[in-house]
């Protein structure tokens, strides 16, 4: 009995086997307060003007992207993409936002969280530097192959490679980007605020933190930061051994302090004189025009 059960019928397909649905991701409306930033989140939410825009957007029409977030082991949600939006649902005074909550691992997160974020514009140096780094290595476990972090290899596409084909830029950029990552605050600040060019940085990434201090202590004195010929000479006495004070201001005399020729204008002081509608542009493209006719009067009286 069990055996003719157990027989096939001639001719007879077997049934094929039904596949798994995918699980569909649902929007859920979820509290900022169970809403927590990702551990070690590389960019900013600055209070600027684009977040005000942001706010006004999301108290009249509500957020319309959804944000990205993955369970916590210790309660709540942990957000992979959406911190800017949180940030002005909390000024808009919403209680909750729209969340797709996605169970997946850590490093899976992180990438998400870094290519999501590197779409934005006006990222600065060191946010871009830290997020290379932080989706580097998380491409580095989740592959487990440790001939991939060395600088040295070539001939095997490496995890630095991998970002860089992501990212749209070589593994070369990459690397420099993640070199900022060894300077200290003090200079990561200067290189996010153009004073200190992005090549030198790369170079004086090389220097010891203490070293790193005393070329601010350099700056500081000289009102001067170093050229790419000097940071590659401090980078090579550092490698002898050979750097010290001493030879780090003897570098940093040979540049003389720049004369300062930059004006500044108040933003304050310019309003007065333009309708409060007027937009930054607006006013430069007026104030020039105006430079031109006089300048253009002052050759014809010279010319009388």
């Amino acid at each position: 009995m069990t055996e003719k059960t157990a027989q096939k019928e001639p001719g007879k397909k077997p049934a094929p086997s039904k596949k798994p649905k995918p699980q569909q991701e649902v929007v859920v409306q979820i509290s900022l307060s169970e809403l927590h930033p990702f551990p070690d989140h590389p960019f900013q939410v600055r209070e600027d003007a684009s977040m005000q825009e942001t706010a006004e957007s999301v108290k009249e029409y509500g957020v319309l992207v959804p944000a990205l977030a993955r369970p916590r082991e210790d309660g709540g949600y942990e957000l992979i993409a959406g911190h800017r939006r949180k940030h002005a649902c909390e000024l808009a005074g919403l209680a909750t936002m729209p969340v797709i909550v996605r169970d997946i691992d850590r490093d899976a997160a992180t990438i998400i969280m870094v290519d999501s974020n590197l779409q934005r514009e006006n990222i600065l140096p060191s946010e871009r530097a830290k997020a290379y780094k932080m989706k580097m290595e998380a491409i580095k476990r989740q592959g487990a192959r440790t001939d991939l972090t060395s600088p040295k290899i070539s001939a095997k596409f490496r995890s630095d490679d991998e970002v860089g084909q992501d990212a749209g830029v070589s593994g070369d950029t990459i690397r420099n980007y993640i070199a900022l990552t060894q300077l200290v605050p003090e200079l990561q600040q200067m290189v996010d605020e153009k004073k200190i060019g992005m090549t030198p940085a790369v170079e004086i990434s090389y220097l010891k933190p203490e070293e790193q201090q005393m070329l601010l202590t350099a700056i500081d004195s000289e009102q001067a930061t170093p050229s790419l010929s000097q940071a590659q000479r401090m980078k090579k006495l550092s490698q002898s051994g050979e750097l010290n004070e001493d030879t780090m201001l003897s570098i940093m005399m040979e540049q003389k302090k720049p004369e300062k020729n930059d004006i500044t204008l108040s933003g304050e002081k310019l309003r007065k004189y333009f309708p409060r509608s007027y937009t930054p542009f607006q006013i430069e493209n007026i104030i020039f025009k105006l430079l031109d006719a006089w300048q253009k009067k002052r050759q014809r009286d010279q010319s009388r």
